[in-house]
């Protein structure tokens, strides 16, 4: 039996025929109508888990960024104050070196003066003594020459 009693080839299902595709149409449709939905929250669930781990990893990336920056600001931070400490110290031996040296030219310039204080004493005293005894032992050195005793001549208060 067909539907249309004109001859118009294909266009011209039989009934039975539509029967078939009319429950074949249906089961597609409810298939579809309730596997669709799923599958779409599925690939839902999939692309938030995968973007949300993308979203998830780039915070951490940023955060790490952040963190890294921190850090070497601090260790650049650390290296300055590190030079600056290295500077001061560095300029503080100077400074203690000077005054060391300069304590140590004093205490040689006090020694030096002493010394020579003493034996300038030392010779104004040996040359007084030699000036005391000069005529004596002048005395004695002819006597030893000539042979005979010659008396030391008596000084005067000069």
């Amino acid at each position: 039996m067909e539907l249309i009693p004109y001859p118009i080839g294909p266009l011209n299902p039989k009934v039975q025929d539509l029967g078939y595709a009319l429950a074949l149409f249906a089961f597609i449709y409810v298939f579809v109508a309730r596997v669709l939905p799923r599958m779409n929250r599925a690939l839902e669930l999939r692309d938030d888990a995968i973007n949300g781990a993308k979203e998830r990893a780039e915070a951490v990336r940023a955060r790490a960024e952040s963190e890294r920056l921190g850090t070497e600001a601090l260790l650049a931070e650390a290296r300055h104050e590190a030079a600056r400490i290295r500077q001061q110290a560095l300029e503080q031996g100077y400074a203690l070196i000077a005054e060391a040296r300069a304590d140590g030219q004093r205490e040689r310039d006090a020694v030096v003066a002493d010394g020579r204080a003493r034996i300038e004493s030392e010779c104004a005293a040996a040359d007084a003594e030699l000036r005391m005894s000069v005529s004596e032992l002048a005395s004695e050195l002819a006597s030893r020459i000539v042979g005979e005793r010659i008396a030391a001549p008596v000084e005067q208060g000069n």
